[in-house]
């Protein structure tokens, strides 16, 4: 007899659950951002907060819109992307080597315990003044303000990720003679690589609020100095409009980095189990 859902073909089954789950996680999340905007539309049109406090959600779109037609605001759009992808970039090529030695040597480890304990809670904001007086409003600044706090979260998932190995597989290699290097080549790193995605998609939100911070505090040329001059000048509708232009951004990097995460780790069983 057949299976009601499918007949007796398992795969077809498991690949309409699928569908049906991704479907429904659309529909969530486009019912979420609905509910939100009608309430924001609907605290504002009602003078539950003022109007000039903060603009309804079709005032607001509609200056971000009028702002898209100009080529200041792309300009912006592009100083902050720019710092956000310098800053991501410099912060994975240092914390994803220093994390594969720190994870794969007890010595090293322990040697730069210390250090790393000593900065990794300073607040990244905390160096705005110290930046402010040595690289000035430049893009090194917001450079190094975003790969600071982009670093940390990506050394710790890396060093993680490379110690979180089944020592079955450690052993079975030094059984058959398998190099240092090569044992991280094929064990460990394979290993590590779902933590360092993990790493990198956290990191890339971190990067995108401070390179925002130090383009708000700094002066830096971006959308964050473009809500500090609406702000300055009383302009509320520019204010809100470059804030969501921000949010935009954040959610479009959110949705292509877990995009990008789960293609490159469709092999492992952690996103087998998403997937299914």
């Amino acid at each position: 007899m057949r299976n009601a859902c499918c007949g007796s073909n398992l795969r077809c089954c498991i690949h309409r659950r699928v569908r049906l789950r991704r479907i429904t996680d659309v529909l969530i999340f486009v019912l979420s951002i609905v509910a939100a905007l009608a309430f924001w539309e609907a605290i504002s049109r009602t003078g539950v907060i003022s109007e000039k406090d903060l603009p309804a959600m079709s005032t607001t779109f509609s200056e971000l819109w009028d702002l898209m037609q100009t080529g200041t605001f792309w300009h912006a759009l592009l100083q902050t992307a720019r710092g956000w992808a310098l800053g991501l970039g410099v912060a994975a090529a240092l914390a994803i080597p220093i994390g594969i030695v720190l994870g794969s040597s007890d010595f090293a480890a322990r040697a730069f315990r210390v250090p790393i304990e000593f900065l990794r809670p300073i607040p990244s904001a905390a160096l705005i003044p110290v930046l402010f007086l040595t690289l000035g409003t430049t893009l090194q600044s917001e450079i190094f303000l975003a790969a600071f706090g982009a670093f940390w979260p990506l050394l710790i998932q890396t060093i993680y990720g490379v110690r979180d190995v089944d020592p079955v597989a450690l052993d079975t290699a030094r059984s058959f003679g398998v190099s240092t290097f090569e044992g991280l080549y094929r064990i460990k790193l394979p290993s590590a690589v779902p933590y360092i995605a993990t790493g990198m998609r956290i990191s890339s939100g971190v990067a995108l609020i401070l390179a925002f911070t130090a383009e708000l505090f700094m002066g830096n040329p971006g959308l964050g100095q473009k809500v500090n001059v609406a702000q300055a000048f009383g302009l509320e509708n520019q204010l809100y409009a470059y804030a969501l232009a921000t949010g935009f951004l954040g959610l479009a990097i959110h949705v292509v980095s877990t995009a990008a995460e789960r293609r490159a780790l469709r092999w492992h069983p952690s996103q087998r189990a998403v997937t299914a």
